[in-house]
């Protein structure tokens, strides 16, 4: 890798400034010049030690000199945020959902084309190292034959009586709800997993408590607080997906079925996972490797992932062979979420 960094800004001070920011505050391959936010980029520049702030995606495009961009907005900003950095000649790592809708990541896909940059989607739960050593038995053969998928994220935080402030994370219209939070990285871990988007999609999305409470009292959600999906993937392979927010207990699964083995990672979270592989005789845990970023993982348990994300972003934009979930990855999600029911 090259020793100059690579000079990047952030749009978007929520989960952009939370997690984005430290992950790539502690990369030796970026230096982040700039973070955009209508709101607080002054406040978060301020607090950590950012060079500038700006208003909006644009005003930083213009208002400093970036070699990258990461479109850590909300949802109904990634399609103009990512147009004006490729438009601008920039790198664009974009955060998952890619879009509103299919037609917008198509454009989105198309823009980067004609930029001739690197274009990449934050899809760091690929990085998880029970995860990456699940694909790694797939791609070995260590199962067999692959027949069969299913993922499952079970959480607790959309229960009727958990108080969540309003916001466009409660707005079907500005890109809200599970699917696009969520089941997107389902998805794109089922489309990693089988190495090619699926044949046919078929789903539901769900509002158990579309009456909620804040502090500033009651409002409607009109978004989906569990979503579910069955995929036909090329092979003869069948994935089922599913996220609830209102259950009384928090878990993740993934499973991949093989006519050989089976290979298990369960946890409280997708980051906090245990592996096994079975047989009909045996039943085997493995031990995986861990991050090399892990000590970032008090910071924010995304950090390390995203640092290994940033890995794979800087071979991209050094032109080096890199394993970058990329926007073609984009649009096949997007399209599995617009199969069942996502998108304004």
């Amino acid at each position: 890798m090259g020793v100059k960094p690579i000079r990047i800004g952030i749009s978007g001070a929520g989960f952009g400034a939370v997690a984005h920011l430290p992950a790539l505050q502690n990369h030796p391959g970026f230096e982040v010049v700039a973070i955009a936010s209508p709101s607080s980029a002054a406040k978060v520049a301020q607090a950590a030690n950012v060079g500038a702030a700006f208003e909006s995606c644009e005003a930083m495009l213009a208002g400093c000199e970036l070699d990258a961009v990461t479109v850590a907005s909300p949802p109904f900003t990634h399609h103009h945020d990512t147009i004006a950095a490729l438009r601008a000649g920039k790198h664009v790592l974009c955060e998952k959902p890619f879009a509103l809708n299919v037609a917008q990541a198509m454009e989105m896909r198309e823009a980067l084309r004609q930029a001739g940059t690197v274009g990449g989607i934050a899809h760091e739960f690929r990085f998880v190292s029970q995860v990456a050593a699940i694909a790694e038995l797939v791609r070995n053969g260590h199962l067999g034959a692959v027949r069969d998928v299913e993922s499952t994220m079970l959480r607790t935080n959309l229960r009727a009586q958990e108080r969540r402030p309003r916001s466009w994370w409660f707005e079907r219209e500005r890109g809200g709800g599970l699917a696009g939070a969520v089941l997107s990285h389902l998805v794109d871990q089922a489309n990693w997993l089988c190495g090619a988007p699926p044949k046919r999609a078929a789903g539901a999305l769900r509002t158990a408590n579309p009456h909620r409470l804040d502090d500033r009292g009651t409002f409607t959600s009109t978004v989906d607080d569990g979503a579910a999906a069955v995929l036909e993937y090329p092979g003869e392979v069948l994935a089922r997906l599913c996220v609830d927010g209102t259950t009384a207990v928090e878990s993740y699964t993934l499973a991949v079925h093989g006519e050989r083995r089976t290979a298990v990672a369960s946890g409280l979270f997708m980051t906090q996972l245990s592996l096994y592989t079975i047989d009909g005789d045996v039943t085997e845990e493995l031990t995986c490797k861990p991050s090399p970023y892990a000590a970032f993982e008090s910071v924010n348990h995304n950090v390390p992932l995203l640092m290994e994300l940033y890995d794979e972003f800087q071979k991209a934009v050094e032109g080096e062979p890199n394993a970058l979930p990329s926007f073609d990855d984009g649009v096949a999600t997007q399209e599995v979420l617009a199969a069942i029911g996502y998108g304004a």
